[in-house]
This record gives C-alpha cells, structure tokens and sequence, in this order.
C-alpha cells in the first residue's frame, strides 16, 4: 500500500478546457494594426498588449502592405493623384482634351495597373475592376 502513496498526481487536460485559438475579425486586426502604427517601435508593445506573438503581428503588417486585409469588405478608398500638367504629347495644343481622350491609370494593389477613358461607364468600370482585381 505505501507504494500508491508515493505516485505523484497526474491531472488530465481535455481539449474542452478551452480554446487554443482565437478568431480575430478583419476589423480587430485593422484596430490592432492602427495602434501598432501610432508613434515610433510600437510594433512588440502592441502585441504585448493584446496578447499575440509579434510574428502574427508582422503578418497582419504586410498582408495590410500587399492589400490582403480587409479585403471583404464592400467599398475601399484608394490613392488618387490627379496631374494637371499636359503629357509632353499634348504640350503644343492650347485646348484641354476632350473626355473621349483623356484616360485614367487605375494602380491595383495586385501591381496590375488598368488604363480607362475618362467616359467610362462606372458600372462596367466596377465589374472589371472586381475581375482584374484578383490576385
């Protein structure tokens, strides 16, 4: 009998004591990296804070950078530069060009970039912009 006395405890975790991962939504990860983001090497201080490895951190950082987060949602801002200067082809000419001639260079964040008339129909505009956008 002395020898049972002698064994140590053993307890037995089960799966059901908890989850092992978290879930983090697209909007959490965008408040997490904003934070991140907020004046000078925030990055481990950030993930300290919420409880993630700066890794998943670094992650989030450049799927952010390539365009890869957020990407369900249903509207996106991009930059826009708009140029009033004449291409060199059209230095010459002493009237503005017409809408017909004038085009619009659309960056993708795939690196694709689209060329469009300035009359383009938005709809059509929408509908290739959601084909070419893939990656």
């Amino acid at each position: 009998m002395s020898d049972f006395i002698c064994r140590p405890q053993i307890e037995v975790l089960s799966v059901a004591d908890g989850n092992r991962r978290r879930f983090w939504t697209d909007e959490d990860k965008l408040r997490i990296l904003e934070e991140s983001f907020v004046g000078h090497r925030q990055g481990a201080a950030t993930a300290r804070r919420h409880g993630i490895c700066r890794s998943l951190l670094t992650t989030w950082r450049r799927q952010y950078r390539n365009g890869e987060l957020g990407s369900s949602c249903a509207g996106s801002f991009a930059p826009v530069s708009v140029m009033t200067d004449a291409p060199r082809s059209q230095a010459g000419r002493s009237d503005p060009c017409r809408p017909s001639e004038c085009q619009i260079e659309i960056a993708l964040p795939n690196g694709r970039r689209l060329i469009v008339p300035s009359d383009v129909d938005t709809e059509a505009l929408a509908r290739i912009l959601a084909a070419v956008d893939g990656p």
